[in-house]
C-alpha cells in the first residue's frame, strides 16, 4: 500500500491496477483519458506504483518504436488489487446505502 502522504488515493490505485490488468499495452495518454487525470499525473502515479512493485514495465523489444512499454502487474500488484477490490465494493456500497436513504427522505417530503 502506499502511504498516504502519496497523492494515489485508493480509489485510482485500484482503477489503475484494474486497466493495467486488463490491458497490459495501454499507454499514459489513454490511461489519463479513461481515469480523467493529467498526462503528468498518470506519469507520476505509474511511477509511483513501480517504486512500491505493484507494476513493472517492460519495453517491446520487436517494436520499432522503443518508447512502447508493457505495464504488468506483479504479484504483490496483483494481491493489492485483490484488497484494494474489496476495499472499494465495500466503499461503494457504503455510499450507495446512503444515497438510497438519501433519495427516500426526498421522496417523502415531496409526496
Amino acid at each position: 500500500m502506499l502511504k498516504k502522504n502519496k497523492s494515489v488515493d485508493l480509489d485510482t490505485h485500484f482503477r489503475i491496477l484494474s486497466i493495467v490488468e486488463d490491458n497490459p499495452s495501454t499507454n499514459q495518454r489513454s490511461l489519463a483519458k479513461e481515469l480523467g487525470l493529467s498526462l503528468g499525473s498518470v506519469n507520476f502515479l505509474l511511477h509511483e506504483l513501480i517504486k512500491v512493485g505493484h507494476i513493472k514495465i517492460q519495453n517491446f523489444n520487436q517494436n520499432k518504436k522503443k518508447l512502447s512499454y508493457l505495464y504488468l502487474l506483479t504479484p504483490k500488484g496483483i494481491t493489492q488489487k485483490s484488497h484494494l477490490a474489496k476495499d472499494f465494493l465495500s466503499r461503494k456500497i457504503e455510499e450507495y446505502e446512503k444515497l438510497k436513504s438519501e433519495i427516500e427522505k426526498v421522496r417523502d417530503l415531496i409526496n
